[in-house]
């Protein structure tokens, strides 16, 4: 599975400690965006992994889960394969017995778990402000002390410092007064003690009343970690610990760790048997020394791809779709030809060209509604021999960017490439260009430009054909065997949704049922199914319709 590459980065923890020393590890399911290093350190013994997820690129994001098994705990490799996640570690604090979370899980529009908001030590009731790692709707990461006021996202807020908790002098109440809202949260997870916080090591243990508690400030244990870099790199971090080829760490030498790989703030996960860290259904790292018998856990923050956040229904004033067969796109170049593959947009096929100079391209020519800021989203046929550098050339307002996608994986989807303003004066264009170096051939097939800005035409809410009521979405996709399909039900009434091949046969009904209005979310299970493109359906009983394009891979 895995190739050590020539990377080597060498840190020093401390006067008394040996250097730690990192390695690239080349691991098989990450995507394009995302690196594992491994690190070892001889005296005393330690052993850590973290995986580096770059944001900017379009495709990734990180998200937290909460666990749905009648069981309410999974391990993070059964988690991770269950969810469809590239990658994940675990998440915050919960009941051994009952496994439910002690720690926030936010969801978009939804709280579906709270950090503790009092902790009781020798019988004097302490509230906390304990830590909470996030990302907001720009998608930017942040570690932050919080308050819950109630159970929305609309009711946490943010403190400039923690509540001042001394032992023995418990802190007063938080007053949403003194703190900040935190209005454009998109999803988090709780956790704590916060160990970085504006480029500076910021332990809060106390003031978070972590003592007694089990969680322990200077002993070394299994610790689990996330962080982020200004470059918007996203850090999840896992230390072992409790065996002889790896002491553990303490916390103070977990945020140095951090701090010198970059992050300017960061935040302790659950530690001790806890501590997993998954790629796919594969586990990395050796929980107190063990491969087997790893305990499961109710949360994990995984890294996904974007679409899988399902972030908060924008209305949408302008929506345009240009197929490379309507007249709005022109191919220059000679070499175009049809792919064989299904999971192409509308009624035409994939193009592909083989990579070269820049001459050949497919040139879409917008045809606004005036100017604004304009989402651009793509949809091609992916495959093993496609370009994994498939350059997106978006000429704009005098100026132009390069957004280079992968074209092996996230086919018969809508890929987001950026969002860009436009003048709308007709020297503007998106090109997919020939310009790539790492694959066999590039394609174009379809281009989506919506504009949430109300100056560009009437509102309309749903992303969707005009007609139906629905809104039916399939993450992650493409995917392997496992996957969830989430609709947003406008109205009550009874729905079908069911599972078709190419041919239009009927290969499962996945649910029969009358619902309230909505969002509801089911598994699809495909193990028992070959690859290739499938087709999900929506119905209800007002003759609304949706529909999906899936494509399972192995």
């Amino acid at each position: 599975m895995k190739r050590l590459a020539s990377l080597l980065l060498v840190i020093s923890l401390s006067a008394s400690a040996q250097p730690l020393t990192w390695s690239e590890v080349i691991p098989s399911g990450l995507p394009q965006g995302a690196r594992l290093f491994s690190g070892v350190r001889i005296q005393p013994a330690l052993r850590a992994w973290y995986i580096d997820i770059d944001l900017n690129v379009p495709d990734l994001a990180v998200r937290p889960y909460l666990s749905t098994t009648s069981s309410r705990k999974e391990t993070v490799p059964d988690f991770t394969a269950r969810t469809g996640a590239f990658a994940a570690v675990n998440g915050g604090y919960f009941g051994l017995a009952d496994g439910a979370s002690y720690s926030a899980v936010v969801y978009p529009d939804r709280v579906l778990a709270q950090n503790v908001a009092v902790v009781t030590r020798d019988n004097k009731s302490y509230p906390v402000t304990r830590s909470l790692f996030s990302l907001n709707t720009s998608r930017s990461p942040a570690v932050d002390w919080i308050y819950h006021f109630g159970g929305r996202p609309a009711d946490i807020y943010r403190y400039a410092q923690p509540a001042p908790n001394v032992m023995g002098t418990p802190a007063p109440l938080p007053l949403a007064a003194a703190g900040t809202p935190y209005a454009e949260i998109l999803t988090a997870i709780g956790g704590g003690p916060t160990l970085l916080k504006n480029g500076q090591v910021r332990i809060s243990y106390d003031e978070e009343v972590f003592w007694g508690s089990g969680v322990g400030a200077d002993n070394r244990d299994p610790r689990t970690a996330v962080g982020y870099t200004p470059g918007h790199h996203v850090l999840l971090m896992v230390v072992d610990g409790r065996q002889a080829a790896s002491e553990g760490a303490t916390l103070a030498e977990l945020a140095a760790m951090l701090l010198e790989l970059g992050c300017v703030e960061a935040m302790n996960l659950d530690g001790g048997g806890s501590t997993q860290m998954s790629i796919g259904a594969t586990l990395v790292n050796r929980p107190e020394g063990q491969t087997s018998g790893v305990r499961a856990v109710p949360t994990i923050l995984a890294l996904v791809h974007a679409d899988s956040l399902i972030a908060p229904h924008k209305t949408v004033y302008f929506e345009k779709i240009i197929d490379t067969a309507d007249p709005e796109c022109t191919l220059s170049g000679a070499g175009w030809f049809e792919s064989a593959n299904a999971g192409y947009y509308g009624a035409t096929r994939s193009l592909l060209n083989t990579p070269g100079q820049g001459a050949k391209f497919a040139q879409f020519q917008p045809r606004l509604r005036g100017p604004a800021l304009y989402e651009i989203q793509a949809w091609w046929v992916a495959s093993s021999n496609r370009c994994q550098d498939t350059p997106f050339i978006i000429q704009h307002q005098g100026r132009s960017d390069t957004v280079r996608v992968n074209q092996t994986a996230n086919g018969s989807a809508w890929v987001p490439i950026g969002a860009f303003s436009f003048a709308d004066d007709g020297t503007e264009y998106i090109r997919i260009s020939d310009a790539a170096t790492r694959g066999q051939y590039i394609v174009a097939d379809a281009l989506r430009i919506l504009s949430h800005d109300a100056r560009t035409g009437a509102a309309s809410n749903a992303i969707v054909t005009p007609r139906s009521p629905l809104l039916l979405h399939c993450y992650p996709n493409p995917f392997n065997n496992r996957a969830r399909i989430r609709c947003r039900l406008k109205e009550d009434g009874h729905i079908r949704l069911a599972l078709y091949d190419p041919l239009g046969r009927e290969v499962a009904v996945l649910a029969d049922e009358l619902l309230m209005a909505g969002d509801h979310e089911w598994p699809l299970a495909a193990e028992a199914l070959a690859s290739g493109l499938y087709f999900v359906t929506l119905r209800d009983s007002r003759g609304g319709l949706a529909a999906a394009k899936v494509m399972l891979i192995r």
